[in-house]
């Protein structure tokens, strides 16, 4: 049983601090765009994965797990060239929402890669459904300001 807990706070700090990059891409994202309606989507984004990372932590500590701390250094190099688009594109506000959905796509197929693990617990399972159905609908909401910009 302690390697079933481990391996799943393992998973599970794996998307934590995915999560915690993501959060850090929206608000400097955020940060880098003129348009409100754009501005707030980063915005509200960036709260949503923090709400994931406290349900997350919750999760975790409820296996006892330690939860590590920080950015993973793809996110780190992902928040960069976010910096390096914002400054050269001057804010090109496409080019920063083509990241993001970039991101976010990438975050579908991380959750999926953990849900498809047999041995997660149900309520695991629920928690990281309804954090995958949240950022496919955001997708779906993103791609409708990609239009609009």
């Amino acid at each position: 049983m302690s390697t079933y807990t481990k391996e799943v706070g393992k998973k599970l700090n794996a998307l934590l601090e995915k999560t915690y990059d993501a959060e850090k891409g929206f608000k400097k994202a955020a940060e880098n765009v003129k348009n409100n309606s754009l501005k707030k989507y980063f915005e509200l984004k960036a709260q949503e994965r923090y709400s994931f990372g406290y349900e997350l932590k919750t999760e975790i500590r409820a296996f006892n797990q330690e939860i590590d701390k920080g950015g993973s250094l793809t996110g780190t190099a992902h928040r960069a060239w976010m910096d390096i688009k914002a400054m050269f594109s001057m804010g090109d506000e496409e080019s920063m929402l083509e990241e993001a959905i970039t991101g976010e796509k990438a975050a579908i197929e991380e959750y999926k890669e953990v849900l498809k693990e047999i041995s997660l617990p149900s309520s695991t399972k629920s928690l990281l459904e309804a954090q995958k159905n949240k950022i496919e609908n955001g997708l779906h909401n993103i791609k409708v300001l990609e239009e609009i910009s």
